[in-house]
C-alpha cells in the first residue's frame, strides 16, 4: 500500500502480483478493497493495481469536496499507470469506473492495451435518455436541498435497477465465503464515500459523453461487458448500446452489476480469458 500525489489529491493504491499490468478501476462508493478478491485471484498472472478514487476513502482531496471532473479521474489513472510502469496496461472498470476507463483509453491510448468496460452507465445511449437526464437533474437538486439519502432515493426510483443478485453459494454449490477482512474494513468507509458519490460524482459522470469516434478508430481494444444476471437493467442495456456504437461485441460476465465481488472465481476466469492474446 502506498500513495501517489497528483494535482489536487493524493491517491492510495495497492499493487499485487507479477505479470502484465492490470488496473482495476472501481465505481460507485467502492474503493480498492472492493476488488480485493478479484485482485488476489488474478495476482498469479498479472501485476494488479487497485486504488481509491480521488475524494474517496484513503485518497483525500487537497481542498473541500465539489463536483468531480471525469477527465481528471482518467488523468489519475494514467498517472498511476506511469508510476507503476509495465505498460501499456490492461484496464477493467465497473460502472462509473468503466466510464473513467473509456476516457483513459481515448486520451491516453499509449497507456492502455485492453479496456473491459463493465456496465458503464452511459444512459445517453438509451432510448429513454431524456428521462435519465431529468433524473440526474433532480438528484442534483435534491442533494443540495435535502442531502444524500434523499438524493439517492430519487436516483433509485429513476434507475429502477431492481434487487441485486443474491448469491449464497460458493463455487461447487457450498455456502458462500464470508467477506474477507479487507472488505469488512471497507464497509466502514462507505458511508463517507456515499455522500461524495451521490452529490459530486453522479451528476457530472452521468452527463459525460465519451469520444466514441476516437475510441472506435483508436488502437485500444475495447470490450464492453454486461452481467448475465443484469438483463434489462439500464447499465446492462448501456453496455450493449456501447458495443453497437463501437462495433465491438458485448461480452456476458458472471453475476450482475457487482458480479466481480459476488462471483470472484468465475469472474476472474472470464476476465483472464478476455485479456489473453487474441
Amino acid at each position: 500500500m502506498t500513495t501517489l500525489k497528483v494535482p489536487g489529491a493524493t491517491l492510495h493504491h495497492e499493487v499485487r502480483g507479477t505479470g502484465p499490468t492490470l488496473l482495476l478501476v472501481c465505481g460507485g462508493v467502492y474503493d480498492a478493497a472492493g476488488y480485493a478478491g478479484l485482485a488476489r485471484a488474478l495476482s498469479d498472472r498479472y501485476t494488479v493495481v487497485t486504488y481509491d478514487r480521488r475524494g474517496n476513502s484513503r485518497s483525500p482531496l487537497d481542498g473541500p469536496p465539489g463536483p468531480q471532473s471525469l477527465p481528471e479521474h482518467a488523468d489519475d489513472a494514467a498517472a498511476l499507470l506511469d508510476a507503476v510502469g509495465g505498460g501499456p496496461a490492461h484496464v477493467f472498470g465497473n460502472s462509473s469506473g468503466a466510464i473513467i476507463g473509456l476516457d483513459l483509453a481515448a486520451r491516453y491510448p499509449d497507456r492502455v492495451r485492453t479496456l473491459v468496460a463493465h456496465e458503464p452507465p452511459l444512459f445517453d445511449l438509451l432510448p429513454e435518455r431524456d428521462h435519465f437526464r431529468s433524473v440526474i437533474d433532480e438528484v442534483e437538486k435534491t442533494f443540495a436541498a435535502d442531502g444524500p439519502e434523499a438524493a439517492n432515493a430519487v436516483l433509485g426510483r429513476g434507475l429502477d435497477m431492481g434487487p441485486a443478485e443474491e448469491d449464497d453459494r460458493a463455487p461447487g454449490g457450498g455456502p458462500a465465503e464470508a467477506p474477507d477482512p479487507e472488505t469488512l474494513e471497507m464497509f466502514g468507509r462507505l458511508e463517507k464515500n456515499f455522500a461524495f458519490f451521490i452529490g459530486y460524482e453522479v451528476p457530472p459522470f452521468a452527463r459525460y459523453t465519451p469520444d466514441y469516434a476516437t475510441l472506435r478508430g483508436g488502437p485500444v481494444r475495447i470490450v464492453p461487458a454486461a452481467g448475465e444476471a443484469s438483463v434489462g437493467q439500464p447499465p446492462f442495456r448501456a453496455a450493449y448500446a456501447l458495443g453497437e456504437r463501437l462495433a465491438a461485441p458485448t461480452v456476458p460476465m458472471p453475476g450482475d452489476h457487482g458480479g466481480f465481488g459476488q462471483r470472484v472465481p468465475e469472474f476472474a476466469a472470464r476476465l483472464d480469458a478476455l485479456l489473453r492474446p487474441q
